[in-house]
């Protein structure tokens, strides 16, 4: 069942797995089932993912850091930093599938 609409053709050729993999500005994306040209999710998602990123470094770095302090925290230190590490790949994916919308892509790739 595909409801997302390729920006190329106007069909709708990706379902939410095929959009969340689809990547970012900085990926190779995705080819439509349809017309063959490929995808990605744009600027937004690009932007959500880096800053999303960002703050889940600076959270490791910060457990790493104050978890010996921190009474509550130090026992549960290597699964927060898991954690985190795990969502660093995760929740972009889930974002893109359901919350920003498909572009061209934009990435010129060198045939060999």
């Amino acid at each position: 069942m595909s409801i997302y609409v390729c920006p190329h053709c106007g069909k709708k050729s990706f379902n939410p797995v095929t959009k969340a993999m689809a990547g970012q500005l900085n990926s190779h994306g995705k080819p439509c089932k349809e017309c063959g040209r490929l995808c990605v999710n744009g600027k937004a998602a690009t932007a959500f993912n880096a800053v999303f990123a960002l703050i889940c470094f600076v959270l490791v770095v910060l457990t790493y850091l104050k978890a010996p302090d921190i009474d509550w925290l130090y026992p549960i230190e290597k699964r927060v930093v898991l954690g985190l590490i795990l969502a660093i790949f995760i929740v972009p994916r889930i974002a893109n599938a359901f919350f920003f919308k498909m572009e061209p892509a934009i990435r010129i790739e060198l045939k060999r």
